[in-house]
C-alpha cells in the first residue's frame, strides 16, 4: 500500500488572508460555529481546511470512549462515559490528533447521527448505539466539500450541532446523548448553485475565495508547489517551525479566550452596526462577539477592541446582508471602517442622553461574553 504525502502545509497557503483567518477563529473556539468558504475550483479551499486539521495540537481525550469526550468536562461527556463512571469502571486519559472527517454529499440522516440498535434494547434490555459522522467529528473538523449539494435536511442537523454541541438519538423511547462540538467547514462553488438564505445564515462565517491576481503570488504558488510535489517530505520539514509557531499560537489562544473580556460600548458597536446593516435576527451580533474574543486570544489580548469587531463583523456579514444571497460577499473594509467611525460618535451622543447601568464608565466595566 502506498503511503500517502504528508498534508500541505497550512503557512505555506499563500494568500487568502480572510480564508485562513475564518478557519484560525473557529479552531481557537469551536462555538463560534463553522465557516462557509465559497469560491471556484483550484483556489485552495480544500487544501486550507486538510492543512487546519494537521496543524491543530493534539487533544486529551478519553480513551474508553469513541466519541472523544474531554475528561476535563463531565458535564459534557457522551452516555458511555458517564455509565462507566457510574459503574466505578476505570477512565483512563490519552492524547490524539484532531480527526478530519470528510462527510460525502451521498451521506444520509442514519450516517451523520448515527443509529440506536432497538432489537437489542428490547431483548437484552442494552443500550447499543452505532456513533455517525457526528461522533466520529466531536472536537474535530467536520468537512463538507460542496455543501450546496447536500440534502437540505443533512444540512440542518449538521448545522444544529455545531451549535448546540451535542447530539441526541431517540427511537422508540430510548435515548442515547454524546457531545458534537467541531468547526463545520462547509465549502461549494458557486456556479453549482447555491444555498437557501435560511442556511447560509445559520453558517457563523463565511469567505469568498477568488483566483490570486498578483503575478508575483502566483510565481510563488508556482514555486511552493512545485517544491512540494517533488518532495514533500522535506518541504514539510521546511516549514516545520512555521507550523509549530502557529500551532502554539492557537493553543495559547485556545486556552485564553475564555478570559477574553467585552464592555458595554463594544456591545453597543456591535448593535449598532448590525442594526444599521439591516441584519435579520441576532445570530449575526453573537458570532460577532465571538469571533471578535478569538481574534482578541489569537493576538494574545484579554480584551475585544475596534479592530477585532471590524475583522469578525467582515466574515460574519458577508452572506447575512439584504440584498441576495452572495450578490457581492466582498464586504469593504472601508465602509465597515466609516460604519464603526459613525457608530463612536453615536455611542458619545448616547452617554449623555441615556444613564449607564451601575458601575458602567466612560470606559465600561469589562464582562465576560456568554459560553
Amino acid at each position: 500500500m502506498s503511503r500517502r504525502p504528508p498534508v500541505y502545509p497550512f503557512t505555506a497557503i499563500v494568500g487568502q488572508q480572510r480564508m485562513k483567518r475564518a478557519l484560525i477563529l473557529n479552531a481557537i473556539d469551536m462555538r463560534i460555529g463553522g465557516v462557509l468558504i465559497r469560491g471556484e475550483r483550484g483556489t485552495g479551499k480544500s487544501t486550507a481546511a486538510r492543512a487546519l486539521a494537521a496543524l491543530l495540537p493534539e487533544i486529551d481525550v478519553i480513551a474508553e470512549s469513541p466519541f472523544n469526550d474531554d475528561p476535563a468536562h463531565p458535564e459534557s461527556w457522551s452516555d458511555v462515559a458517564r455509565d462507566r463512571r457510574e459503574k466505578g469502571e476505570p477512565l483512563s486519559v490519552e492524547r490524539r490528533k484532531i480527526r478530519f472527517i470528510d462527510l460525502p454529499v451521498s451521506a444520509t440522516e442514519d450516517r451523520v447521527v448515527g443509529t440506536l440498535d432497538i432489537e437489542k434494547a428490547i431483548q437484552k434490555g442494552e443500550r447499543h448505539f452505532d456513533p455517525g459522522v457526528l461522533a466520529n467529528a466531536n472536537r474535530g473538523i467536520l468537512y463538507v466539500d460542496e455543501v450546496n449539494l447536500l440534502d437540505d435536511h443533512v444540512v440542518d442537523l449538521l448545522l444544529d450541532s455545531a451549535a448546540m454541541g451535542v447530539n441526541v438519538v431517540e427511537r422508540e423511547g430510548i435515548s442515547f446523548t454524546h457531545p458534537a462540538r467541531f468547526i463545520l467547514i462547509g465549502t461549494m462553488n458557486p456556479e453549482e448553485g447555491d444555498l437557501r438564505p435560511q442556511l447560509l445564515d445559520r453558517f457563523a462565517l463565511s469567505v469568498e475565495v477568488r483566483g490570486i491576481a498578483d503575478a508575483s503570488e502566483r510565481m510563488e504558488i508556482l514555486e511552493r508547489h512545485i517544491a512540494y510535489e517533488t518532495d514533500p517530505e522535506a518541504f514539510r520539514r521546511a516549514w516545520a517551525a512555521e507550523e509549530q509557531k502557529l500551532s502554539d499560537q492557537i493553543a495559547a489562544a485556545q486556552d485564553m479566550v475564555d478570559i477574553v473580556e467585552y464592555g458595554r460600548r463594544d456591545l453597543f458597536t456591535i448593535a449598532t452596526m448590525t442594526s444599521s446593516l439591516q441584519i435579520d435576527g441576532h445570530r449575526a451580533d453573537l458570532v460577532i462577539l465571538k469571533a471578535a474574543r478569538a481574534h482578541a486570544a489569537w493576538h494574545g489580548r484579554n480584551y475585544i477592541d475596534n479592530q477585532d469587531i471590524l475583522l469578525a463583523a467582515e466574515l460574519a456579514l458577508p452572506h447575512r446582508m439584504k440584498r441576495g444571497p452572495f450578490t457581492d460577499t466582498q464586504l469593504s473594509m472601508t465602509a465597515l471602517e466609516e460604519k464603526m467611525e459613525q457608530v463612536s460618535s453615536e455611542w458619545g451622543q448616547g452617554e449623555e442622553i441615556s444613564e449607564p447601568a451601575e458601575g458602567d464608565q466612560e470606559s465600561p466595566v469589562k464582562k465576560k461574553a456568554p459560553r
